[in-house]
């Protein structure tokens, strides 16, 4: 019978060492998150009295128009309605339209993939633009897979940490750490998980040390810009892409965090009208989609994306909970950031061990993301998709946690 250890017997030792490298590096790269996920979160996620400030899940109901939208395009209009879908041109010309209002600059609908999420574009385009051991510039803190995401398309991660507690874009050190081999440089704002929304200024000044970086060593470098928080800012601002300032941009999306609907499965991936090729691009693109996994939307969510481009969760109420639990951490002691975006808010934690202070507040049922999941140790992540009820809950067991931390340093 054939098994795993015969299947690793039969190759070479060498082709062996190199894989069973590769998947280690994999393994390595996902065990904080799967950790943590197998930890409190686990036991307490689903529990009613829980203050679940841990992930961007939903804590209330869908939006209504939500609902109502996959109800109305669920009706079949002709026999091909559910037949196999690639990226459907109402889909395409409903995300450039949207594009061409946010940019200023007429966005080609032909220019627009439409991905299975913003995982599978991100996931897409890093097999698009890597060949093996290219090095990817992303930045730390990251969101949980982007590491990963760059080693299974064959390139090499190379970390750029943000300083605490501004996580400031520092493009001097972007710069710096360009060498021949770099590719792309991912970008991710509104940032996840500090809330830092990149200016203007900021977007500029990369652009022009990119554009100064690919004189010197004979290539572009890519910008992969993450934006799937682009409409979720506060305070009045306004998300910019890179894709503005630099035209080797590829833009990936999900509709999940707009919507609050991150298990259904909607984004897409896209290029500016000032990339010179464009054409070339399309056709890898469209490659990589069919062979990593057939990465296209269901058929349901393209008939329906007219009417979901429209629609958003309250803003307002993120804005609100924001102004109500920084100002009461902060109160109680905790050095608590103000996001400028995103769902996310960080707070030091009152001991150095992160992990061990999110055990404390589990006991107090409140569950948070340790910083060192996300690579900020020290730290620790609330997400303000959290109800007004878990706000209201969490702010005195936040207090009882501190109180508990403190009293074990004395």
């Amino acid at each position: 019978m054939l098994t795993r250890s015969t299947f690793r017997a039969s190759r070479t030792p060498q082709v062996t060492t190199s894989v069973t490298r590769h998947r280690d590096r994999l393994h390595q790269s996902l065990a904080p998150f799967l950790s943590f996920f197998s930890g409190p979160f686990a036991r307490l996620n689903l529990e009613p009295d829980v203050a679940n400030f841990a992930v961007g899940n939903p804590q209330e109901m869908p939006l209504p128009a939500y609902v109502d939208a996959l109800r109305r395009h669920a009706e079949p209009r002709d026999k091909d309605w559910f037949a196999y879908k690639l990226s459907e041109p109402a889909s395409q010309r409903t995300v450039a339209a949207t594009l061409t209002a946010r940019t200023g600059m007429e966005w080609d609908p032909e220019d627009v993939a439409m991905t299975n999420g913003g995982f599978a574009a991100i996931a897409v385009a890093l097999r698009t633009l890597v060949e093996p051991g290219d090095e990817i510039i992303f930045l730390s803190p990251p969101w949980f897979f982007y590491e990963v995401l760059i080693l299974a398309a064959g390139g090499e991660p190379v970390r750029l940490a943000l300083e605490p507690p501004a996580f400031d874009l520092d493009v001097d050190r972007i710069a710096a750490a360009i060498g021949p081999r770099t590719r792309a440089v991912l970008v991710n704002s509104p940032h996840n998980p500090t809330g830092r929304v990149y200016s203007p200024e900021a977007l500029t000044s990369l652009a022009q040390a990119l554009t100064d970086a690919a004189t010197r060593i004979g290539h572009p470098v890519w910008i992969l810009s993450d934006e799937p928080y682009n409409r979720i800012v506060f305070d009045g601002r306004t998300a910019h892409s890179p894709a503005e300032y630099y035209p080797h941009t590829v833009i990936t999306y999900s509709y999940g965090k707009t919507l609050l609907a991150p298990g259904q499965r909607i984004g897409f991936l896209t290029v500016p009208p000032t990339l010179p090729e464009r054409a070339e691009l399309r056709d890898e693109i469209f490659m990589q989609q069919l062979v990593g996994g057939y990465a296209f939307p269901n058929a349901l969510l393209q008939h329906a994306l007219a009417d979901l481009e429209r629609l958003s969760i309250d803003i307002e109420a993120l804005e609100r909970r924001r102004d109500r639990l920084v100002p009461a951490l902060r109160e109680i002691g905790y050095d608590a950031s103000l996001p400028e975006g995103t769902f996310y808010t960080m707070a030091r934690s009152p001991i150095p061990d992160d992990a061990a202070f999110a055990e404390t507040l589990a006991r107090h049922r409140v569950l948070v993301l340790p910083g060192s999941v996300v690579e900020v140790p020290g730290w620790f992540r609330i997400s303000l998709t959290a109800s007004d009820d878990m706000v209201e809950a969490g702010i005195p067991r936040f207090a009882a946690a501190w109180r508990e931390a403190m009293a074990g340093t004395e």
